[in-house]
């Protein structure tokens, strides 16, 4: 199992794991699911519920991810798989991103 920090502008959102290829789950954090005045992080995974399941890596995370060649030069220098989806979110979406949404993993 692989397990991230979600955040959004620095404040925690969520927590994003990967239990197998095909078991992905997205959990809004308790304090920002309860609060209503923070807004969901995508209109995909609106705060209707606190847990959201996933057979394949959400759509929100996976557009997060270069294309491309883009995507060929950082799995090649990072050694990580091309399909390894997950595992590239979570190398490279640690700070510098497009938008207001990090990364962070958790390591146990």
């Amino acid at each position: 199992m692989r397990k991230a920090n979600v955040y959004r502008n620095g404040k925690l959102v969520g927590a994003l794991s990967q239990f197998s290829t095909n078991d992905y789950e997205f959990r809004y954090d308790d304090n920002w699911f309860a609060n209503g005045e923070l807004p969901a992080i995508s209109l995909t995974m609106p705060k209707s519920q606190q847990v959201y399941k996933s057979e394949y890596l959400f759509p929100f995370f996976f557009n997060m991810l270069s294309e491309g060649v883009n995507r060929q030069l950082q799995t090649r220098h990072l050694k990580i798989d091309e399909k390894d989806y997950f595992g590239l979110l979570l190398a490279t979406a640690k700070t510098d991103t497009i938008g207001a949404i990090t990364i962070s993993e958790i390591k146990e």
